[in-house]
């Protein structure tokens, strides 16, 4: 459980004027391969990073985001760690902060059959 406690925050508050949702994103890098297939922390991480790219186009960061909600194909307890861990990979690969509240959902499939998460944020900006 220490772990959870390291990576996940119960409430955000938010101030600025706009509000930017940015789309569940996957694990594809920039040519739209699946990075780290088979391996949820990868994809967890990989997820982030593009989450993160896109803050980066509307002038946001990570420091920006209020919510992040969390789909995981097959989610089970024992996979817990995985996620954990890519979820942990992925500030400090940004240098940011732990990541915002996030709602954890388990899914039945993916968009394609290699990924295994996806990932979404609420903004709010200046």
């Amino acid at each position: 459980m220490a772990d959870l406690i390291n990576v996940y925050r119960q409430v955000s508050v938010a101030t600025g004027s706009r509000t930017v949702h940015v789309a569940g994103q996957v694990a594809w890098d920039a040519d739209g391969v699946t990075v780290g297939e088979g391996d949820l922390a990868a994809q967890v991480e990989q997820c982030h990073l593009n989450v993160a790219t896109a803050l980066a186009g509307v002038g946001a960061s990570f420091d920006d985001v209020a919510k992040l909600t969390v789909y995981v194909v097959g989610r089970t307890p024992d996979r817990m760690p995985q996620l954990l861990d890519g979820i942990a990979r992925a500030p400090a690969h940004l240098g940011t902060t732990p990541v915002p509240p996030a709602t954890l959902l388990g899914v039945a499939a993916p968009d394609v059959p290699e990924h295994l998460a996806e990932v979404e944020a609420t903004v709010v900006i200046d």
